[in-house]
């Protein structure tokens, strides 16, 4: 399992699906965390937990002509190594099941705004969660992942 505290470029994770009209995500439509549309083209958002992949991750999965774009999270991902892929319809979410994939890091995201939403959302379990271990990750700079 890859440390996230190294200049882990590739690495091999846990991925599932999801769709914008499961019962826990219709309240929000189409909306991801961060507050955009869920993406569907060349470029595709994820959620993750953003204490280890923070908002605005890219990555690509190897075999696959996508851009994937970290921009929503979810409560089961959180302390977990899944990144969840945003998909169409319940089919195409089923299809894609779980599956372990090589990922290749384009761009680490932004751990400071992560952790500024969701320090407005920390009455929400696993908002709290992620929220307590970005503010533990931001007061050692040096564990974070950097581009270089």
């Amino acid at each position: 399992m890859p440390q996230y505290c190294d200049q882990t470029k590739e690495m091999k994770v846990r991925t599932t699906a999801y769709h914008a009209k499961e019962w826990d995500h219709k309240k929000y439509k189409t909306k991801s965390a961060a507050g955009t549309e869920l993406k569907y083209g060349e470029v595709r958002s994820a959620a993750a937990d953003w204490s280890r992949y923070p908002l605005g991750t890219k990555f690509k999965i190897d075999g696959l002509p996508f851009t994937y774009v970290v921009d929503d999270y979810g409560s089961a991902l959180v302390g977990t190594n899944t990144i969840d892929l945003y998909k169409m319809s319940a089919k195409e979410m089923r299809w894609w099941g779980v599956r372990k994939v090589d990922i290749k890091i384009l761009e680490w995201g932004d751990y400071e705004k992560s952790e500024e939403i969701l320090k407005g959302r920390r009455k929400y379990r696993h908002c709290r969660q992620m929220h307590d271990a970005l503010k533990k990750r931001l007061s050692s700079a040096a564990d974070l992942p950097t581009d270089a």
